[in-house]
């Protein structure tokens, strides 16, 4: 798997958490089923709130792409507030299947971030 990164912007900068940190804390939580509904992320610029890439016609295709080869065995990974951390192909994957819900982990508390106010661009891939 390539090295991935969870965002979010905040009044310290950009936020990001270890994509691998976060699947190794996830170990031993419960999987749950989290209806498709409540997930807020689907209605949200997720891929491209951060002003990186754009939404050309070839990255909507490089994520369709992913999202055909999202594997729905894996759950997808949530925070504290129920927001996505990992696993928005497999998301956008169980919609377009006509699934009502996914199975997740959610974790109880908040995490720290591995980088704050670091550049997308500048971190260690």
């Amino acid at each position: 798997m390539r090295q991935q990164y969870h965002f979010r912007t905040s009044e310290q900068g950009l936020l990001a958490w270890n994509v691998f940190r976060l699947i190794e804390a996830a170990k031993g939580l419960a999987v749950i089923d989290v209806p498709l509904s409540a997930i807020k992320e689907l209605d949200e610029a997720f891929w491209y709130d951060l002003g990186g890439a754009k939404p050309t016609c070839r990255n909507v295709l490089e994520h369709a792409t992913l999202i055909q080869q999202a594997d729905l065995t894996y759950p997808i990974l949530l925070c504290h507030q129920g927001r996505v951390m990992d696993g928005m192909h497999r998301v956008c994957k169980a919609l377009m299947l006509g699934q009502t819900s996914i199975k997740a982990v959610q974790f109880s508390d908040y995490l720290a971030p591995d980088y704050i106010d670091v550049s997308a661009d500048a971190l260690p891939y």
